[in-house]
C-alpha cells in the first residue's frame, strides 16, 4: 500500500479509499493563458506517477482536474490578443493536452472548466452569504469573511496570532492571486470592470465573474461530494489557494473536504528560480527544439523526490536521455530472453498486476512516499546484477514483466533500442584518452575531452568499471 506524506498532519499516511473501492482525488489544473512550463509539468507528472502507483497497486481511481479558463490572466491576455475568451483559452487548452500526451500523462476522468461551472459557483456564493460567511461590498463584489472560520490556517499551520499580524482591519484582496504573506478576506465574486470587456455573467449581486479560488470548491463538490480522499497541487498553492478552498467548502457544504493533501515542491533551473525575465522558463517545445525528447523530460522530472526542490539543467536532460537508452538496451535483452515481441500495455499491467520479481525493491520505494529516485536506482541495480548473473530462461519473462511493471508506474517510454547509435571510432578514441586522463588524475584534460565529445554530440557517463557513451 502506498504511504504518502500528508501536508496537513505532517506525517506519512496510507493512501486509502474511504469507500474501500475507488480512490477519489482532485488536482488543481492549469490556467490556460499560455504554454505550461516545465515547472508546471513537474507537478502534473508527479500526480500522474501517484495515480499509476495507486492503480497498479490494485485500487480504482476517479481523477478530477480542473481547467482555469476565466481569471485575471486569461481575461487580460485574451483582451490583449483581441480574441474572445473561449477561443483564446481553447488554443492553450489544446496545447496543454498535447503536451500531456507527449509526456505520457494519463488523462483525468473528469476535466471541468471554470466557465462551464459558473452557475454552481454562484450557488455556492449565495449559500455562503445566507450562512453569514460572506458579504457583498458596495461595488457588487462578494468576499469571504475569514474571521467567521476559526479553522482557517490549519493546512498551512498558521496560528491565530500569525493570521492577526498578517492582516489589517477589514482588509480585502480583490485580485485572484495576492501576496503570499497577506491574510485578507478573499474575493468570491468580482464585480465587472470596464477592462474585463465582454467577460462577465449575471448574478444576484450584479454582473461579474467568479474569483479564482471558488472554482475548485464548486467542482470538487459537484464531482466528488462533500468529502473525498485526496487533494493535490504545487506547494505554492498551500497558501492561500488551498486554505481558501477549505474555508469556503466547509462553510458552504459541510463534510470534511479532502481527507489527505499531496503537494509537490518547486522546480529550480540551474540552481535558481525559474522566470521569464531570467530567460530560463522552458516549455516542452523549447526543449524539443534543443534536441531533447518528451520522454527525457519526464525521466528528469521523476528523477527527484517530489517533496524536495528539483534542480533542472540541460545536462540533466542529456543524462536522462542516456539513462533511457541504457534501459532500452536492457529491456531488449530481457525481451529476447523471454521470447516476447511487444511490451504489455499499461491497462494490461493494471489488470494482471504481475509480480515485480527482481524489481520488488523499486516497487517498495514507490510505495514509500513515492521515492522515485530510489526506485530508479533499484531498477539499475537489478539490471546490473543481470549482467553478472543472467536470469534463467524460465525466469526471464517474469523479470521482463517486472521491469515493465515499474516502467509503467513511472510512466517512462523507452526509445527504440535498434535506433540507438553506436559510437564511431573517433568518439571511442577520445573516450579512451579521457579515461587515461582520469586515471592520471589530469582533471583539466578530462574535462576538456568531455566538452570536445559533447560538441560532437556525444555524452560520456562514468561508471565504476569504465564508461558508457550516448548520443545527445
Amino acid at each position: 500500500m502506498l504511504h504518502l506524506y500528508d501536508t496537513q498532519t505532517m506525517e506519512l499516511r496510507p493512501v486509502e479509499a474511504e469507500d474501500g473501492r475507488q480512490l477519489r482525488f482532485y488536482c488543481c489544473g492549469p490556467t490556460v493563458y499560455g504554454p505550461a512550463h516545465i515547472g508546471n509539468f513537474r507537478t502534473f507528472v508527479m500526480q500522474d506517477v501517484f495515480r499509476r502507483v495507486v492503480e497498479l497497486g490494485g485500487l480504482r481511481t476517479k481523477h478530477v482536474r480542473n481547467l482555469t479558463d476565466v481569471d485575471d490572466k486569461t481575461i487580460r491576455d485574451s483582451q490583449k490578443a483581441g480574441m474572445p475568451l473561449a477561443g483564446f483559452t481553447k488554443i492553450w487548452t489544446d496545447k496543454f493536452h498535447a503536451d500531456c500526451q507527449s509526456l505520457n500523462c494519463l488523462p483525468p476522468h473528469v476535466e471541468p472548466s471554470a466557465v462551464a461551472h459558473i452557475p454552481e459557483q454562484i450557488a455556492m456564493v449565495a449559500e455562503l452569504i445566507a450562512k453569514g460567511y460572506a458579504y457583498a461590498s458596495e461595488d457588487g463584489s462578494v468576499y469571504f469573511r475569514i474571521s467567521s472560520f476559526p479553522e482557517y490556517g490549519r493546512l498551512s499551520h498558521l496560528d491565530r496570532r500569525e493570521l492577526e499580524l498578517g492582516k489589517t482591519a477589514n482588509a480585502r484582496a480583490n485580485t485572484d492571486e495576492y501576496e503570499k504573506d497577506s491574510v485578507a478576506d478573499f474575493v468570491l465574486w468580482k464585480a465587472h470592470k470596464p477592462e474585463d470587456g465582454e467577460n462577465f455573467w449575471s448574478s444576484p449581486w450584479g454582473d461579474g465573474r467568479p474569483g479564482w479560488h471558488l472554482e475548485c470548491s464548486a467542482m470538487t463538490h459537484k464531482y466528488l461530494g462533500e468529502t473525498f480522499d485526496l487533494h493535490s497541487g504545487g506547494i505554492d498553492l498551500i497558501f492561500p489557494h488551498h486554505e481558501n478552498e477549505i474555508a469556503q467548502s466547509l462553510c458552504a457544504c459541510g463534510g470534511h473536504f479532502a481527507r489527505q493533501w499531496f503537494h509537490i515542491a518547486h522546480l529550480l533551473v540551474n540552481g535558481g528560480k525559474m522566470s521569464k525575465s531570467l530567460g530560463n522558463m522552458f516549455t516542452l517545445r523549447d526543449l524539443e527544439s534543443k534536441g531533447f525528447s518528451a520522454a527525457a523530460l519526464r525521466y528528469t522530472l521523476v528523477g527527484g523526490h517530489y517533496r524536495r526542490p528539483l534542480n533542472f539543467t540541460l545536462t540533466s536532460m542529456a543524462d536522462a536521455a542516456a539513462a533511457l537508452e541504457r534501459l532500452a538496451r536492457a529491456e531488449k535483452e530481457l525481451r529476447q530472453a523471454a521470447g516476447e515481441r511487444e511490451a504489455p500495455s499499461y491497462r494490461h499491467l493494471v489488470q494482471t498486476r504481475p509480480e515485480p520479481a527482481s524489481f520488488q525493491k523499486a516497487w517498495e520505494s514507490l510505495n514509500d512516499d513515492l521515492n522515485t529516485p530510489e526506485a530508479l536506482g533499484c531498477v539499475f541495480s537489478a539490471l546490473k546484477s543481470f549482467r553478472l548473473h543472467p536470469p534463467a530462461p524460465e525466469q526471464a519473462k517474469a523479470e521482463w514483466l517486472g521491469l515493465h511493471f515499474i516502467l509503467a508506474a513511472l510512466g517512462l517510454v523507452l526509445p527504440d533500442p535498434d535506433t540507438v547509435a553506436e559510437a564511431p571510432e573517433n568518439i571511442r578514441r577520445l573516450a579512451e584518452e579521457r579515461l587515461a586522463a582520469r586515471k592520471a588524475k589530469n582533471w583539466a584534460a578530462s574535462d576538456a575531452l568531455r566538452e570536445k565529445m559533447a560538441l560532437l554530440g556525444w555524452l560520456v557517463k562514468d561508471g565504476r568499471d569504465g564508461y558508457e557513451l550516448y548520443r545527445q
